[in-house]
């Protein structure tokens, strides 16, 4: 088990709720988040230990501790706004993480904006959150920052959702076992086709619980790839690679991407996005 999973009580007697400890369990996955970053680097540049990650809008920072936790020559600096999540991470997490992997992780509060960004080989905004920069001119300035900020042979890497089940209000919930049964709502409350705006709200529901409701709420831009594409090449990246989740027989993804030219026009998917320095 990953030092960041805390133990938790068994579901008969449950603990006080903590959203960031339910956000970890159904939205996160580090350990093969970081997994795939650093094999995608080794794809697209070459293998090495000593590589610095720099996870834009951290929050609890937990892909920073996966990523040090990977390879002991590993280095991690997270960088959020929000100084709560950056408290609970180190509340919650750090006691677990052993004194050598700590020392090479370094969080700071800070906006992507205008504080300093520490040069690094890959740069991450990871969670779609780079998304909550919903005009061109912004997101424009971030990237250019981020091209800046990166090693001469640097990636930088994005994720994100799209397809027609998108484009409308819309709720899916996820029923998860681990660490003891427990329900995930993502609510999609609007969608504007004119400026590409949606409205989400996460929701939790526990055993013998009332229904949770708007526990995280976000108000993100739903950029399409073309659009990150020719943004991230306009600020000076020499190459974007679009990696695609494989479908299984059944039509569901099968959890591995592979770069690609041609994506699959399913109703939802998820994509990573890496520019190349």
């Amino acid at each position: 088990m990953h030092p960041i999973q805390p133990k938790t009580p068994a579901a008969a007697a449950l603990p006080p709720f903590d959203k960031y400890f339910y956000y970890a369990h159904s939205v996160q996955a580090p350990d093969e988040n970081m997994e795939f970053l650093r094999d995608m680097y080794f794809e697209q540049r070459r293998p090495r230990h000593n590589l610095i990650l720099r996870e834009d809008f951290c929050g609890t920072f937990a892909n920073s501790i996966a990523w040090v936790m990977l390879d002991p020559q590993h280095v991690a600096h997270g960088l959020d706004l929000d100084p709560e999540p950056i408290a609970y991470g180190r509340a919650q997490y750090l006691p677990h993480l052993p004194a050598e992997a700590a020392a090479r992780l370094h969080i700071s509060e800070g906006d992507v904006l205008t504080s300093p960004l520490v040069p690094c080989d890959i740069a991450a905004a990871l969670n779609f959150s780079y998304c909550f920069f919903r005009d061109r001119k912004t997101l424009g300035h971030y990237f250019r920052r981020v091209f800046e900020s990166v090693a001469a042979d640097g990636l930088f890497v994005l994720d994100l959702l799209g397809g027609p089940f998108y484009n409308a209000p819309n709720e899916h919930e996820l029923e998860l076992e681990d660490p003891h049964p427990f329900s995930y709502f993502l609510e999609q409350h609007s969608y504007d086709p004119i400026t590409a705006d949606a409205r989400y709200s996460i929701h939790f529901k526990r055993p013998g619980e009332a229904k949770r409701k708007h526990v995280f709420a976000y108000t993100f831009r739903l950029w399409t790839v073309p659009e990150l594409r020719d943004l991230l090449l306009e600020v000076g990246f020499s190459k974007v690679v679009v990696y695609w989740e494989g479908t299984k027989r059944d039509g569901s993804g099968d959890g591995v991407w592979r770069p690609t030219a041609v994506g699959d026009p399913s109703d939802s998917w998820l994509t990573y996005i890496v520019a190349l320095k």
